[in-house]
């Protein structure tokens, strides 16, 4: 096999490679979960949550792809089998409940803003410890499409009405209780 020669030493490709096959472990602990609620939501939501969920499942698979193929080209091979996943994950596995809509989402949320949490770090690891800053402009990418999945479902469960400025509407002293 031919050396790789790309200025990071083994150490740092093989840190950089371990951090990746994690975030695709949740990635792809994240995608089941998304799958699985696309088809198991029910209720007044239906469309928009089946709808949404189609839209991040598809996002998820193109990450997932994305971070196996970088750690292919930092010489490293991708995590590839669900106990690998599960053995690696941040994630939680919910298995054995269906909840409902709301619960669903919140769950979602919790999940992606786990995930960037974690990119963070990763972020920094890359450029700090690693040395790959093609890594963290990556990783920041991904990062970027959780805070947007995050913003969609926590904008979902809100439910706080805006007044047309977007701004929260002043509550009334009848109703804070004063």
């Amino acid at each position: 096999m031919r050396k790789i020669n790309i200025g990071l030493t083994e150490a740092e490709r093989q840190g950089v490679i371990n951090l990746l096959n994690s975030d695709l472990a949740d990635s792809y602990l994240l995608l089941v979960k998304t799958k699985k609620f696309h088809w198991d939501v029910v209720g007044p939501q239906f469309r928009q949550l089946h709808e949404l969920w189609g839209e991040h499942y598809e996002a998820l698979t193109e990450n997932i792809d994305s971070l196996a193929e970088r750690i292919r080209q930092l010489g490293g091979y991708p995590v590839g089998t669900l106990a690998g996943f599960l053995k690696i994950t941040s994630l939680k596995e919910h298995s054995g409940d269906i909840p409902n809509a709301t619960q669903m989402v919140e769950r979602l949320v919790d999940d992606h803003e786990q995930i960037i949490r974690n990119l963070r770090k990763h972020i920094d690891q890359c450029s700090e410890e690693f040395h790959d800053e093609g890594t963290t402009d990556f990783l920041t990418g991904l990062m970027e499409g959780h805070e947007k999945m995050a913003w969609m479902l926590r904008s979902f469960v809100e439910g706080e009405s805006l007044q047309a400025d977007g701004k929260q509407p002043q509550l009334s002293k009848s109703t804070v209780g004063v």
